[in-house]
């Protein structure tokens, strides 16, 4: 205690430069558990970068947190490169813009070209940045979907792509040798600008942004004439001109949005949790569906680069699809299209994350597809377009997505891009509106057709200190005691990613698993159902990933909620 209140009373001195930081350093004085909370640890820098709660002190997002993790990326960069230039944008959040230009001032301090945007703009685009000016980094400061409270700071690597377990550890390695108030250059903004250290992003450039998402079409004009009646959310982010934008451009004329969420607001007034995932943050949508009756409602998350949908149903409500179900969809639209006009590449290449739907492999299998599994984080599906790259075999790569309505087609970008998952929802919806069908009985027909995998997730919160230590010894005691049974599904084979093993219970067979560590437990069940636990690398949060396998949707159900049920209990949640 005595050396988080030495540094409690350092920040006092030296973090005068915001005067919120000053006025939250001084409002808690005499309270030792919010000092605590605040000091007991730094913010780890990972593959996520960083994110926390906006805030003083050292585990907190603050100006003097942003300029530390700069300090470090802008030293690993000079010493890997010699020299070099980062990209940077941000979105919505709250000091958001802040934090940019802090980051842009201490890499300019350290010599390193900075291009920064003039306004928020998609994390998809500022992978583009990367790879358009051919940068060594980016950062894109967003906290993706948390609550208002937080903030965050993405950090990529050269390829565009969020940076690699290596990459990263060097990072932080860089950053636990400075101080945080001694050892951090900087240099004033406008000084940096007149020198043309730091330089802002012409318009230009997010039309040839554009250019590459519309090559990424399957079925070009298909929108037109097909009178597709479109709400679309933005949740208050970033993400509301350039869809816009590209959906005028493919012909989607007919584009109604939510006014409350239209403008970018970090408070997220409307939406306290602006999550495609979660029914609430699409309340206000589902409401104007009611009004308008549209085919779809589009919403994409603050930083816009994921994108949840809601669909006429058969009796005129709106269905909410998982994204598991749209990645499904899309998989689909996209093979089958691609294969009838001929632009299926020799041997393509689908990707998805091990927590995504299994139903993939079987339209995988259909299309003759090789289908890679990688751990749950974008970057591993960065990861393979580039490894296709080096081969020269990145038109291989033919879409990939997770679960968490993350969708990429094309290498252009080496992020998850609700732009151009937003343009090829409403290709596909025009598509089959054009055959007279809706998205419900398209996702309806391939359940039909590959049998009812139920997915769901389960999510639940471990927050502060006592938080992070609940949910290590949740993990640790699954290791210990690994379940035989689950809801009377008996476990039959077991993946630790952590340990790379994966063991066949009926065999006995043992195999490496040749993924990077990570910690995530996979329970495969009879039946082809499944259960995967695994910490959230970016919140406060356990996540288990239920797969449940039915004869029909009423049967899906009533074995998901079994499984859910089970694994309540054995976590002890």
């Amino acid at each position: 205690m005595i050396n988080i209140m030495e540094n409690y009373k350092l920040w006092l001195e030296k973090a005068v430069e915001d005067k919120d930081l000053t006025e939250e350093l001084n409002s808690i004085k005499n309270d030792e558990k919010e000092i605590y909370e605040r000091f007991y640890r730094s913010l780890e820098f990972g593959t996520a970068g960083l994110r926390g709660v906006i805030g003083a002190g050292t585990n907190r997002m603050n100006i003097y947190v942003v300029r530390q993790a700069t300090q470090g990326l802008a030293n690993y960069v000079l010493k890997k490169y010699g020299k070099g230039a980062v990209a940077i944008s941000h979105d919505s959040r709250i000091k958001a813009d802040l934090f940019m230009n802090e980051a842009a001032k201490v890499l300019a301090a350290n010599g390193i070209k900075v291009y920064i945007t003039t306004e928020l703009q998609p994390t998809p685009v500022l992978s583009y940045l990367v790879r358009y000016f051919k940068c060594q980094a980016g950062i894109m400061v967003t906290a993706s979907h948390n609550p208002a409270k937080y903030n965050g700071y993405k950090a990529y690597g050269e390829d565009g792509c969020q940076m690699t377990d290596a990459a990263a550890n060097a990072v932080y390695d860089e950053i636990c040798d400075i101080d945080i108030f001694n050892d951090v250059k900087t240099m004033d903004f406008v000084e940096a600008i007149e020198k043309g250290i730091i330089e802002y992003v012409q318009d230009d450039v997010y039309t040839s942004y554009l250019e590459k998402v519309k090559e990424q079409q399957i079925n070009p004009g298909v929108c037109e004439g097909a009178d597709l009646k479109v709400v679309y959310t933005p949740l208050n982010g970033c993400g509301n001109k350039l869809v816009r934008r590209i959906l005028k451009e493919i012909g989607v004329e007919k584009v109604s949005i939510v006014k409350e969420q239209e403008l970018p607001d970090g408070n997220f007034t409307t939406c306290p949790y602006p999550n495609p995932e979660i029914k609430e943050a699409l309340a206000k949508g589902l409401e104007m569906c009611e009004k308008e009756q549209p085919d779809l409602l589009l919403a994409t998350d603050p930083d816009a680069d994921r994108v949840g949908i809601a669909v006429k149903d058969y009796d005129g409500s709106y269905r909410l699809i998982t994204g598991n179900e749209d990645g499904v969809m899309l998989t689909d639209y996209i093979l089958s299209n691609r294969k009838a006009n001929g632009t299926l590449p020799d041997e393509p290449v689908m990707v998805k994350t091990i927590v995504t739907s299994k139903l993939i492999e079987k339209l995988c299998e259909k299309y003759g597809v090789e289908l890679k599994n990688v751990l749950t984080g974008f970057k591993y599906i960065g990861e393979v377009i580039l490894n296709l790259e080096k081969e020269g075999k990145e038109d291989n790569y033919v879409f990939g997505f997770e679960e968490s309505y993350g969708y990429l087609a094309g290498s252009y970008v080496r992020d998850k891009d609700a732009v151009v998952a937003s343009m090829l929802i409403c290709e596909m919806a025009a598509t089959y509106k054009k055959q007279g069908k809706t998205l419900a009985q398209i996702i309806d027909g391939l359940y039909e057709e590959y049998g009812y995998y139920k997915n769901t997730t389960l999510a639940f919160e471990f927050d502060g200190a006592e938080g992070m230590q609940k949910m290590a010894d949740i993990m640790a005691s699954l290791r210990d005691n690994a379940p035989a049974e689950i809801a009377g599904y008996k476990v039959v084979k077991t993946a630790d990613y952590k340990l790379s093993v994966e063991k066949d219970l009926v065999s006995g067979e043992e195999k490496v698993i040749n993924l990077p560590k990570s910690n995530v437990l996979q329970y495969n069940l009879d039946g082809d159902n499944m259960a995967i636990v695994r910490p959230s690398g970016t919140e406060p949060k356990i996540k288990i990933y239920l797969t449940a396998v039915g004869k029909d949707k009423d049967d899906s159900q009533a074995v998901t909620d079994k499984l859910e049920a089970a694994v309540k209990t054995i976590l002890g949640i």
